[in-house]
């Protein structure tokens, strides 16, 4: 059964208001025609069934919606889909790979008990794993400022709570997310 957006296995017919799309998520590939408008979080939960990122705001401001782009974080309640045909995409679900094992930074907010209703969870994870790469590449933030290093930045608890800065918990976990980030990044 179809719904606004074309049936359900994603493909439509062709329009001069959809697109071949190819993505690949969580290291496979998907072609969906998707619809211009329509933003890569709905492709995600509507379409290939991936409902851990979350919709939020809608607005960009909450970060629930975090997901890694070309190993890049991004808010995907704001990148129309067709603009990103031929990325990588990575979403929590996809954090640890093939593998049964979760990714470090999952176990290390299961330890640090770095969540309390989940919602903004798999954002913050997502977040974490690309602020992470960003101060191994030596990428500085406003807390680093005019000292940042030559290599990659160390990452403090001001770091990262600056870097996370961008992904809202309402039940106010950051102590135990930062915990759980700075036991990763030790």
């Amino acid at each position: 059964m179809g719904s606004e957006h074309g049936p359900a296995d994603g493909t439509a017919a062709p329009s001069p208001h959809r697109s071949d799309t190819t993505l690949r998520v969580n290291g496979k590939p998907h072609t969906l025609t998707v619809d211009h408008r329509r933003v890569l979080l709905d492709v995600l939960r509507e379409d290939l069934g991936l409902t851990g990122a979350k919709k939020g705001c809608d607005h960009g401001q909450c970060g629930a919606c975090t997901v890694l782009v070309d190993g890049r974080r991004v808010n995907s309640c704001l990148l129309f889909a067709v603009a990103l045909d031929g990325c990588d995409v990575t979403t929590v679900e996809g954090l640890s790979g093939d593998g049964d094992e979760p990714h470090p930074l999952q176990r290390a907010f299961l330890e640090h008990d770095a969540f309390q209703c989940g919602y903004c969870t798999p954002g913050q994870l997502c977040s974490a794993v690309g602020a992470i790469a960003e101060a191994e590449a030596g990428h500085p933030s406003h807390v680093t400022g005019s000292r940042a290093p030559a290599g990659p930045v160390p990452l403090s608890r001001e770091e990262i709570r600056e870097r996370l800065s961008g992904n809202l918990c309402r039940c106010g976990a950051y102590p135990r997310i930062v915990d759980a980030v700075e036991d990763v990044t030790r």
